[in-house]
C-alpha cells in the first residue's frame, strides 16, 4: 500500500484552503463518511461546513470548551454557529480530553478574566496532569497533531460519531487548519484503542518559521 502525506512549508492559517481540498479528496478516495474539524471562533468550521456540503460526508466541527478563555464564555461566534448549522454540519462543545480538571491542578497562575492564558514553563517544577504530558509528546509532530487526537475523542464522548469506521479529523496550529489524519476513534476513557491510519497532511516543521532544505 502506498499513501502520500503532504508537508507545508510552515504552520498557520494560511494553509487551510489547501487543507480542506486534501481532506476531502483523501476522505472521497477512501469512502469516509465522517470528519471531524477543529475551530475555535468558527471561521474554519464555517469554511470546512462549505467545502463539504453536498459530498454525503458528515462534518462536526469542535470548538474551545465553554468556561475556556473566561466563565461562561464560548469562544465559537453566534454567526458562526448558525452558519455552520445551517450548511449542515454539527457542532459539538465539550471538555478537553487532555485538559479538564487536570488542568486545575497545575501549579501555575491562573489568568485574569480578559487576558491571555500564560504559557506553561520550559521545564515544569511540578509533575503534569497525564493529559498534559500526552499531549506535549503529540505535539512533536505538530500542535494540529494534538488537536487531531483530542477533538477525535471529544467527538466519540459526546456521541457524535460512529465508532466502527476511520474517520478523517482536521486541526491547526491556533487559527485555521494545517493538520489532518486518517484516524479509527476510541473514547477518552480506551485512549490506546485508538489507531492512527495516515498522516495526510502536516506542517513539515512545527515551528512557525519552518525549516528550508535544498530541493
Amino acid at each position: 500500500m502506498e499513501r502520500t502525506t503532504y508537508y507545508f512549508e510552515k504552520a498557520g492559517e494560511e494553509n487551510t484552503d489547501i487543507l480542506l481540498n486534501l481532506a476531502k479528496k483523501r476522505a472521497l478516495e477512501r469512502g469516509v463518511t465522517t470528519v471531524v474539524v477543529a475551530s475555535t471562533r468558527g471561521d474554519t468550521g464555517v469554511k470546512a461546513a462549505e467545502a463539504f456540503k453536498d459530498t454525503g460526508i458528515k462534518l462536526v466541527v469542535v470548538p474551545h470548551q465553554t468556561g475556556w478563555r473566561k466563565p461562561g464564555f464560548q469562544e465559537l461566534t453566534e454567526e458562526n454557529w448558525k452558519k455552520i448549522e445551517d450548511l449542515g454540519a454539527k457542532i459539538v462543545v465539550c471538555t478537553h480530553t487532555f485538559g479538564g480538571v487536570g488542568r486545575s491542578l497545575e501549579h501555575r497562575p491562573r489568568p485574569q478574566q480578559g487576558t491571555s492564558r500564560p504559557q506553561p514553563p520550559q521545564i515544569p517544577s511540578h509533575i503534569p496532569p497525564i493529559g498534559d504530558l500526552i499531549a506535549r509528546i503529540l505535539r512533536l509532530f505538530s500542535q494540529g497533531m494534538k488537536v487531531c487526537i483530542e477533538i477525535t475523542m471529544m467527538a466519540a464522548d459526546a456521541g457524535a460519531i460512529t465508532m466502527d469506521k476511520p474517520i478523517i479529523t482536521i486541526a491547526g496550529s491556533h487559527r485555521g487548519a494545517d493538520t489532518a489524519i486518517l484516524v479509527k476513534p476510541a473514547h477518552s476513557n480506551n485512549l490506546f484503542d485508538l489507531d492512527i491510519h495516515e498522516i495526510i497532511a502536516k506542517p513539515f516543521s512545527k515551528r512557525w518559521e519552518g525549516i528550508r532544505y535544498q530541493q
